[in-house]
């Protein structure tokens, strides 16, 4: 299959970041922009009333689970210190959410190679972090599976060789994973400069322009993977 990937094509196959059984249809679109009004004080004040919201939306959709969010505004940052206050809040989210249970198995996309991991554990981070380094053609960019289990981080080393749909971790549970309802934020970066196991998921409205084209939208960088939600 070809992929336009960061404006080039090339042949690849490419998997959902998740492992299970998902035929089309599973995944609910969610909304935790600002512009939802339903997303009250209230819902987003802690993870369990969170994460009640969410397994709502997913219930009464008759889904399995949730995704989406790129470049949504989000309010859920302000709890956080971690993401500035008031007008310097970075609440512009930069990859994709698939909202999943706990301890579900996290893919690689594609082949490649660990470029670097952390547990960044500010509150409202991403906890457990692993970010790969992809190589097509004369380009490399790179994956970031954030808010894993712990565990995910053992055994695991820089250089260290990745297949696709390779299981490289698995979902972590609040304690763990940042403060949050169990999900994977899954985001493309082309550049990741001088960082290492971490780059920002979310950026202030003054960086959007920057940010956005540094980390393109996964559902139009894999149009396929995500449209039909499987695991073939």
């Amino acid at each position: 299959m070809t992929y336009t990937i960061l404006g080039e094509q090339y042949e690849a196959k490419a998997s959902f970041p998740l492992g299970g059984d998902f035929p089309s249809g599973s995944f609910v679109s969610l909304d935790l922009s600002t512009a939802n009004t339903a997303l009250t004080p209230e819902i987003v004040a802690t993870p369990d009333t969170l994460g009640a919201y969410i397994q709502e939306v997913i219930q009464s959709n008759n889904a399995l689970g949730a995704c989406g969010g790129y470049a949504e505004r989000r309010a859920i940052y302000r709890r956080s210190e971690h993401f500035g206050a008031d007008a310097a809040t970075r609440d512009i989210h930069l990859g994709i959410d698939v909202w999943l249970p706990e301890g579900t198995p996290v893919l690689a996309v594609l082949p490649g190679v660990v470029h670097s991991f952390a547990d960044n554990d500010n509150l409202g981070d991403y906890g457990p972090t692993i970010i790969l380094q992809h190589f097509m053609g004369n380009i490399s960019f790179f994956t970031l599976y954030g808010h894993l289990s712990r565990t995910s981080l053992k055994d695991i080393s820089r250089g260290q060789l990745v297949l696709r749909k390779q299981k490289i971790g698995s979902l972590g549970g609040i304690s763990e994973n940042g403060d949050w309802p169990p999900h994977l934020h899954f985001q493309i970066i082309r550049d990741m400069g001088t960082q290492m196991g971490d780059f920002p998921g979310a950026c202030l409205e003054a960086e959007k322009t920057h940010y956005l084209q540094n980390c393109p939208d996964p559902m139009l960088f894999l149009p396929e993977v995500w449209g039909t939600i499987h695991n073939e």
